[in-house]
């Protein structure tokens, strides 16, 4: 007896169609979006990494600012003491011998180098500066503005142009340990029109690489500045500071002792000379 035509073919049950490859239920992805898939997971680990670069370059500009005003604090202060001590002499000297060419020429480079030290120096503050210290908040804060806001992560230029303003801006809050204004920061951009982006998967990918490119040239900048400023004379001394401290000595306070005792040996010359005149 010849088998029922129906009998020829299995039937098609809910399970068997579940078993079909996927492939025939939904195409498989374009070139073009693996292609964007695998370029967004090269932007993602680049601008994490990113994001670290930049907080450690802050970090690092930071304590070298905070170590610099207290350098001038302290030694600074004393250092234009001392040179305003040695242009009064110089000048005196000079007044003495009117027709000297060469005391009048060291009295005014004497003058010169007091007043440049004493700009550097500044005015001496009664409080002493603290040294910088940012608290886990505030480097989570500027975590998320480095990665969100930094310019080097847009391609399009009036974006860039106001991402570098709100950068520079973030980086004062962050060495003053402003968290609110690093909030303020990184909530207003975010509300902001240059921060809505167009869709479409090949303008995407143009846009992917191009930031791909742009943060890989910047980690490149960022090493280059953490070098200038590691080889730094001020960050050179306050490594000689800190080793010290770790030993148990003062070098601020030795640096002072020593120029303490020049100025006391200025200011005695210059009594004996304004005794004598």
């Amino acid at each position: 007896m010849a088998p029922k035509a129906a009998d020829s073919f299995p039937a098609t049950t809910p399970e068997t169609a579940s078993a079909r490859p996927a492939a025939s239920v939904k195409s498989a992805a374009t070139p073009e979006e693996q292609e964007l898939a695998r370029k967004r997971e090269e932007q993602a680990a680049l601008e994490a990494e990113l994001t670290e670069r930049e907080l450690r370059g802050a970090d690092l500009r930071a304590e070298l600012a905070a170590f610099e005003q207290q350098y001038l604090h302290f030694v600074g202060s004393k250092y234009a003491e001392l040179d305003e001590l040695k242009a009064r002499l110089a000048e005196r000297a000079a007044q003495k011998q009117p027709g000297n060419e060469q005391a009048r020429r060291a009295a005014e480079d004497a003058r010169s180098r007091a007043d440049e030290t004493k700009f550097v120096a500044g005015d001496k503050s009664t409080h002493e500066p603290k040294t910088f210290s940012a608290t886990p908040e505030t480097k989570r804060l500027y975590r998320e503005v480095a990665k969100k806001i930094h310019p080097d992560l847009t391609s399009n230029r009036d974006d860039r142009a106001k991402r570098q303003l709100l950068m520079a801006e973030a980086n004062r809050a962050y060495e003053r340990g402003d968290q609110d204004r690093l909030a303020k920061i990184l909530a207003e951009y975010e509300h902001s029109p240059e921060a809505f982006e167009g869709q479409g998967p090949a303008a995407e990918l143009v846009r992917v690489i191009r930031r791909v490119s742009q943060a890989r040239a910047r980690l490149a900048e960022i090493e280059a500045e953490m070098q200038e400023l590691l080889r730094s004379d001020i960050h050179q001394l306050k490594l000689r500071v800190d080793e010290a401290e770790k030993d148990g000595h003062d070098i601020f306070r030795q640096i002072m002792a020593k120029v303490d005792e020049q100025i006391a040996a200025a200011r005695q010359r210059l009594s004996h000379e304004e005794r004598g005149r």
